[in-house]
């Protein structure tokens, strides 16, 4: 098959992504689909979790193919390793072979099966949220453009899955637009700005401590609401365990 051929392939690749209607379904899929279109042997998507705004950290959120061991518990701040740094400056990065490079002390598991490394930022809104890393035997430059592409889809996902949940919450949306409003920032941009997951698990915290104690509820009321809270996510936290063995 020609370069030509090869290109076309991919992006026919594509347009089946964004013709389907399910961007924001599922980004595994999208983690498998970067795999595919640049030829490589694994895939994944870190993007920042943190429980500090001054600690802000990466998490692995999907994959495709498999990774080096201790990758899904990694936690990886700005400037930290490869994808840390990409993170850091906010530019794309193709590494034809880790052992011959800058960056063979940073890679995470042995370079001769795998010599190549590319990472893209990942940007909502441009800000930058997270980095789509891919490994495999060889990319080029073209490839390392397709992944780019690929980093502005997931980065749309994200934000396409996070505005559908806010979207079936009334309370959320109350919340964070209460939240912007003392904050003195537009009222319309919780709605369709990136919001960081656990910003919005205080925010949300915040507000149904503050509508309990508005309603009149007493503290020790607040205190049982808070552990049948605990209640419902250790009985979930089972389910999950049990599903799991």
């Amino acid at each position: 098959m020609t370069d030509n051929a090869k290109r076309l392939v991919r992006l026919q690749d594509v347009q089946a992504l964004l013709a389907s209607g399910t961007l924001g379904d599922n980004l595994h899929s999208h983690a498998e689909l970067a795999k595919r279109l640049v030829g490589a042997t694994s895939c994944s998507v870190m993007l920042l979790n943190s429980e500090s705004p001054d600690d802000l950290r990466m998490r692995l959120c999907a994959s495709a193919g498999e990774l080096p061991p201790g990758a899904a518990e990694a936690q990886v701040a700005s400037g930290e390793g490869i994808c840390g740094q990409v993170l850091a400056n906010g530019r794309a990065l193709l590494v034809e072979d880790i052992a011959c490079s800058e960056f063979a002390g940073l890679a995470r598991r042995g370079c001769a099966a795998l010599p190549a490394l590319m990472s893209a930022p990942v940007r909502i809104d441009g800000r930058l949220v997270g980095v789509v890393n891919v490994t495999g035997a060889a990319f080029s430059e073209s490839e390392l453009h397709l992944l780019e592409v690929m980093a502005l889809f997931i980065g749309k996902s994200v934000q396409v899955i996070q505005l559908q949940h806010l979207l079936a919450s009334r309370f959320a949306q109350m919340a964070l637009v209460r939240e912007a409003h003392e904050r003195g920032q537009d009222s319309a941009a919780p709605g369709t700005a990136y919001q960081n997951p656990e910003d919005v698990a205080r925010i949300l915290a915040r507000s149904f401590y503050k509508e309990m104690t508005r309603a009149g509820f007493a503290p020790g009321q607040i205190v049982s609401a808070a552990t049948e809270l605990i209640g419902q996510l250790k009985g979930t936290l089972q389910e999950g365990a049990r599903g799991a063995s």
